[in-house]
């Protein structure tokens, strides 16, 4: 992929999200199914944080104050979750406030944001399970002992309050979480399971379930790709070879399963695929996650695994966005929210685009990171 197309793609983002910012207004957007309309969820719900982190990527990516003016009220709007009773948030408030207060910290030293993104981080730290040493992952009796694949996209929250703060428990008990997931969640083939369940009590290890995906043995793309990601943001934050090396398991796995337009179906092992929808938000999770991977390796690799995040949004960006479609609110058309339930099938979803935008901009020089 030449610098012209990158930049050309810059260029339709740029356009684009201009125009979603007046097409979504003060909505929460999670779906936007066939009519090209987002939906407005619920501010508690997990996909919260990346409408707002889409823009505060392009405000850096470009400089433009108008995406800064949309997202800067966000963690303020977030926050006001805290107050409720029961509280609905759980271990996905890296997934809504590292893409709100934390990357407004870091961007302009805003200390709200810094005030709201420590109260995150004590509040996913609180979830940790010492015997099981386990991050839970859900709120429910039914989710006392389950941690899920999506949290190594979350223990970033707890990495950088330890770089803040300086103090290291944080970062702790993120390792003691991606330990217990390099235990017990990636198979010896690199591929990943989306729950694991344990005993809330002992913390002993019960089995693997399918959740997202098509079984407990199979592989369900986007968790492969949070795995992908995940694993190399916590080699990033740490300097630990072991999470690298399973970075590279993962991703060589995701890369080979892939069809050959390189966007997965929703699970690399369900019977009849070809007959399957397709998840463009694995498919842009995982390209992001690729191009982390690229800047960690050594000089020799990095072009493996450069190629492959290319040839994903490659295709992505011809055969998948909404680019003559101005009236259409999302960018990728054809993600899989939960195929299982019958959820969301063959729709546009907010952390597809996000993750989009966030590997265009690491492709332009991007320097910045919210995960």
């Amino acid at each position: 992929m030449n610098q012209a197309y990158k930049e050309k793609i810059l260029a339709q983002l740029t356009e684009k999200v201009e125009r979603m910012i007046n097409q979504i207004g003060d909505k929460t957007p999670h779906v936007a199914k066939a009519n090209g309309i987002y939906d407005s969820t619920d501010d508690n719900w997990w996909t919260s944080g990346f409408w707002p982190g889409l823009l505060w990527v392009m405000h850096d990516v470009t400089g433009k104050e108008s995406f800064k003016a949309a997202t800067w009220e966000w963690d303020a709007k977030l926050e006001r979750c805290f107050c409720e009773h029961p509280v609905q948030l759980h271990h996905d408030v890296g997934f809504q406030f590292l893409p709100t207060a934390v990357i407004k910290y870091e961007l302009t030293g805003d200390q709200e944001g810094l005030r709201i993104g420590l109260k995150a981080a004590n509040f996913l730290a609180g979830r940790f399970n010492v015997n099981g040493e386990f991050i839970r992952a859900w709120n429910g009796q039914e989710a006392l002992g389950w941690a899920i694949v999506d949290c190594m996209m979350n223990i970033p929250l707890l990495f950088w309050a330890s770089r803040t703060t300086g103090d290291p428990r944080y970062k702790h008990i993120a390792i003691r979480h991606a330990d217990t997931f390099l235990r017990y969640a990636i198979r010896e083939d690199s591929s990943v399971c989306h729950i694991l369940s344990f005993d809330p009590e002992t913390g002993a290890f019960i089995e693997p379930l399918g959740g997202q995906g098509f079984s407990g043995s199979s592989a369900w793309s986007r968790g492969n790709a949070w795995a992908l990601h995940g694993l190399a943001i916590a080699y990033r934050c740490t300097g630990l070879e072991r999470y690298l090396h399973a970075a590279k398991r993962v991703a060589h796995y995701f890369v080979a399963a892939l069809p050959e337009d390189y966007v997965p179906y929703w699970d690399f092992r369900v019977e009849n695929i070809e007959n399957e929808p397709r998840d463009t938000s694995a498919a842009a999770i995982a390209a992001s996650g690729l191009l982390e991977l690229a800047e960690l390796v050594p000089s020799t690799e990095r072009r493996i695994y450069n190629a492959a995040a290319e040839r994903i949004l490659y295709s992505l960006s011809e055969n998948y966005a909404t680019w003559d479609n101005p009236d259409h609110e999302a960018i990728l058309l054809q993600g899989t929210g939960h195929k299982p339930e019958n959820a969301n099938i063959n729709v546009s979803l907010i952390y597809g685009d996000y993750y989009f935008v966030e590997a265009f901009a690491k492709l332009n020089g991007w320097s910045h990171r919210i995960f």
